[in-house]
């Protein structure tokens, strides 16, 4: 089945898509896109992962079309901030 895992840093988005087995898990997928490699900062200890938006865990099945997304921790504290007017 195929599947894409997407992945974006301050920097540059990457989004690759791939065929795995029936019985893939977010984290098998993850770790067979190579997108570790190119991301070493990545931490799947620390980070959320999720598909298409929704959390999930890195032992969810995956089904045919799925994104998987790995999600970057909040670095920007919102009291420092200005608001800005709507």
């Amino acid at each position: 089945m195929q599947v894409g895992v997407a992945y974006a840093d301050k920097f540059k988005q990457t989004w690759l898509t791939f065929d795995v087995p029936d019985d893939c898990t977010l984290q098998d997928a993850i770790e067979q896109s190579g997108i570790l490699r190119q991301y070493p900062d990545i931490d799947l200890d620390t980070q959320r992962v999720g598909v298409f938006g929704r959390l999930s865990k890195l032992n969810a099945k995956l089904k045919p079309g799925d994104r998987v997304e790995i999600y970057r921790p909040i670095t920007a504290d919102p009291e420092t901030i200005d608001r800005r007017d709507q």
